[in-house]
């Protein structure tokens, strides 16, 4: 089977990230979230190209969620899908009139956004018989939730690369975690993917995302190591040179000081005894 030289470069970033998770089991049933943006069309492609190296032991379903945004235009979603021969579901909710009743004049759209489609994607699952939903976010989306998250929330979190919903019946993974937006966006053009843009909040200028975003990019122009280590972070904590009290037991300390000491003392007089 020949691949581009970047689709390799993805698809072994997208097996390294489903490896080192343990994301994917034989059999599995995997919904794929494709929202019609460059990061859904490049996980769906890929995920059908890793079902066809395993020998169909692992199925790939195509949902979108039409949240009836204005101009939602899917004509050339449903084509590409159909020439595919992929197997799909595009489900029409109207979750667009709910954000623009509720928030607030001035207020950015995607926090309501997001949990609206969290809610319509796991529904579906659940009914459908998907316990595994696949969803398209990469290595910059993690850096900069994590950044985000620490500069404006006060917690250190992100997207975890797998994670079991708070109901407990289903398995989010997020198989392109290692994968640069740069590279997908490049290979977006590549394949020319029918993108259906976003209406709803395109448009509204000065969100946080962007100028975190931005920060990483002008500090990667000076090194661009820095995305990666970032990244890597996520993966290397050292809870002793933190502050949270949950996951280490600073008061404690004394105590183990004391121990130690003791550990030793006794040592020492056992070997002066001999």
């Amino acid at each position: 089977m020949a691949y581009n030289k970047l689709e390799k470069k993805l698809l072994h970033y997208m097996g390294k990230a489903i490896a080192d998770y343990n994301m994917i089991q034989t059999g599995d049933r995997i919904m794929v979230c494709l929202s019609g943006g460059k990061d859904s069309f490049t996980l769906l492609q890929l995920m059908h190209k890793l079902a066809l190296r395993a020998n169909k032991k692992l199925e790939v379903f195509s949902f979108t969620l039409d949240q009836s945004q204005p101009g939602w235009d899917d004509s050339g979603l449903r084509d590409w899908l159909d020439d595919k021969g992929f197997n799909y579901e595009i489900l029409t909710r109207d979750t667009y009139s709910v954000v623009i009743d509720k928030v607030p004049e001035g207020k950015t759209y995607c926090s309501m956004c997001s949990r609206l489609r969290r809610g319509n994607i796991y529904t579906y699952a659940e009914r459908n018989g998907f316990v595994k939903v696949a969803l398209g976010h990469h290595r910059d989306d993690l850096i900069e939730s994590m950044l985000m998250s620490i500069m404006f929330s006060g917690s250190v979190r992100s997207m975890p690369p797998k994670l079991l919903t708070d109901n407990k019946k289903h398995i989010v993974i997020r198989p392109l975690a290692y994968c640069q937006e740069a590279d997908i966006a490049e290979y977006a053009e590549q394949q020319q993917f029918p993108i259906i843009p976003c209406n709803l909040c395109g448009t509204q200028e000065n969100m946080t995302r962007q100028k975190v975003k931005e920060l990483i990019r002008g500090l990667a122009a000076d090194n661009p190591k820095i995305p990666g280590n970032i990244l890597a972070a996520m993966g290397n904590i050292s809870p002793s040179q933190l502050m949270d009290h949950k996951h280490f037991d600073f008061k404690g300390l004394e105590e183990e000081l004391l121990e130690a000491v003791q550990g030793i003392d006794l040592l020492g007089h056992g070997q002066g005894s001999a």
